[in-house]
């Protein structure tokens, strides 16, 4: 069966494209969007709504704690299994979302590197705090100079990466990445998308979504986050939005502030999702969102679906 794949920036209209395309060939929706896995996170990652998921079904939406550190290697995993599952019933899969790294893994295959423990991480990452990124670039050189030929000095999260696998593993990064898991979709024959709306249309609908978020319980949803007290470095905790309302709830700065503060970063990660995905998916058109419905229903391989 043919799989679909839609990916675009944050507020670009992804989840409703995939609904209507659902609807349209009675398909699965799967998600790949690494925060809306986070169960405590619906308002706040904008998840698909309880009326959306029983419209289509929808799967790996909100099955993770945010008490959890969930990995690319884990999406995977779960991934394999919604994807039999679908194939085995013969239906549609409508993979959605704007991780990247998650569409890279699906269709190209994954290095296969074990969990890295709590202790060695934090221990890592207070050193780079300590010392900084080109300190630690140079003891990555001495232990993987695969690895630190590969990644900038000032590449702070890669080269903490690097540095943590070989302290847990004994093994460098390049070794693991050898023996890694395969890619589960082909993507010389799945459907691929990359919505693109204008930039000066996205920050507008980035806005307007804040505001939605805010008026449906986004600062209750937050406060429920912050009484479990969890470590915030988790990726919940850095969810869009959720550091700077943090603060407002904390009584640091105002409401207003934190909004302002919310909409800037996210206006900055669209921008690097632009950039990361015509660097590292370069086989993805792109399209307007308000062309994408008719232009997927008029394809060879998504019309057949409906005869």
């Amino acid at each position: 069966m043919t799989t679909i794949l839609i990916s675009g920036p944050t507020a670009s209209g992804k989840s409703a494209l995939a609904l209507l395309l659902a609807r349209h060939v009675g398909g699965v929706i799967i998600n790949a969007d690494s925060m809306q896995v986070y169960g405590d996170l619906r308002i706040v990652t904008a998840r698909p709504s309880a009326q959306d998921e029983a419209a289509a079904p929808h799967l790996l939406y909100g099955h993770v704690d945010a008490g959890e550190n969930y990995s690319v290697g884990r999406y995977l995993a779960d991934a394999a299994g919604a994807l039999a599952e679908i194939r085995r019933r013969a239906l549609v899969a409508i993979v959605v979302g704007g991780s990247g790294l998650y569409f890279k893994a699906l269709t190209r295959g994954l290095a296969n590197v074990p969990p890295v423990a709590a202790d060695i991480r934090a221990a890592v990452r207070a050193r780079l705090d300590a010392q900084g990124a080109a300190a630690l670039h140079a003891q990555l050189a001495r232990r993987d100079p695969d690895a630190a030929a590969r990644l900038k000095p000032n590449d702070r999260s890669r080269v903490a990466r690097a540095l943590e696998v070989i302290e847990a593993t004994g093994r460098p990064l390049s070794a693991w990445q050898r023996d890694g898991m395969a890619a589960l979709i082909d993507p010389a024959t799945c459907v691929k998308l990359f919505l693109a709306p204008e930039r000066a249309q996205l920050r507008a609908r980035i806005a307007a979504r804040l505001d939605a978020m805010l008026a449906a319980g986004a600062l209750e949803e937050i406060r429920a986050l912050a009484a479990r007290n969890l470590d915030p470095q988790l990726p919940a905790m850095k969810a869009h939005g959720v550091p700077w309302f943090l603060r407002h709830l904390r009584g640091e700065i105002t409401l207003a502030a934190a909004r302002a503060g919310a909409c800037n970063d996210t206006c900055r990660y669209v921008k690097r999702q632009f950039t990361w995905f015509r660097h590292q998916l370069t086989d993805w058109p792109s399209m307007p969102p308000a062309a994408a419905f008719e232009a997927l229903t008029r394809m060879p391989a998504i019309a057949r679906l409906r005869q």
